[in-house]
């Protein structure tokens, strides 16, 4: 079994969650509500912005050229096709001047941009590639689930075919294949140190769901 094969299954349940939330179950039948997919379209625009920072510092974690130009690729390609389509997006759920300049990345989209850069700062390109992964992996995922579904919402089919498409799965394919190449010549705690970050941004995948599911805000503790 190959190495990826191996979290991926490790990962099934996480993953599981993020298939049956109803934030994704809204969007594939039309239900979800439209204030929570802009919130949820604010929040993973910063988190977009800080994925194409981390793949652009994997390229630079490379030794080979080749390698560091198609992450640099990569990182263009999240900028060009997934922001865009964000930008799109917010113009069309009236996102505001006024909410862009009180923009407030929610507790879940925070830490998870934080695992992302940890994987940067304390790890080599398998660290960052293993944390950038299930980003990647899971949406296709969901993309390729939700394609038999045509809601009526048009922002709701767009989304759907973004992630379910050739293109996509091209980049996902890719992202695989890198991390089993590097795990065929890493050693036994490399490989561990790669399975949990795998697992720590599956679980931020799913709590990313539930975040705008539940519009997260930052709140102290109440004990009275």
């Amino acid at each position: 079994m190959k190495f990826t094969q191996e979290i991926r299954q490790e990962a099934d349940a996480i993953w599981e969650a993020s298939f049956n939330h109803p934030f994704v179950k809204g969007i594939g039948d039309g239900s979800l509500d439209l204030e929570k997919f802009k919130y949820y379209v604010m929040q993973d625009s910063y988190y977009l912005h800080n994925f194409a920072r981390c793949q652009a510092y994997a390229g630079a974690k490379a030794f080979d050229l080749a390698t560091t130009a198609s992450l640099a690729d990569h990182a263009k390609g999240t900028y060009e096709a997934e922001l865009a389509l964000h930008r799109n997006f917010s113009k069309r759920l009236g996102v505001t001047e006024e909410n862009l300049a009180n923009f407030e990345p929610a507790p879940t989209a925070y830490a998870y941009t934080s695992h992302m850069f940890r994987s940067v700062l304390n790890g080599s390109l398998g660290d960052v590639i293993s944390a950038l992964l299930p980003c990647y992996w899971l949406y296709y995922e969901v993309g390729e689930k939700l394609q038999a579904y045509q809601p009526e919402e048009k922002i709701y089919q767009e989304w759907i075919a973004t992630y379910g498409g050739d293109w996509f799965r091209g980049l996902v394919e890719e992202q695989i294949d890198r991390l089993d190449e590097l795990a065929d010549a890493a050693t036994d705690a490399e490989k561990a140190r790669w399975k949990s970050n795998f697992m720590i941004s599956s679980r931020y995948e799913a709590a990313f769901w539930d975040m705008a599911w539940t519009l997260e805000k930052w709140e102290l503790p109440s004990y009275e």
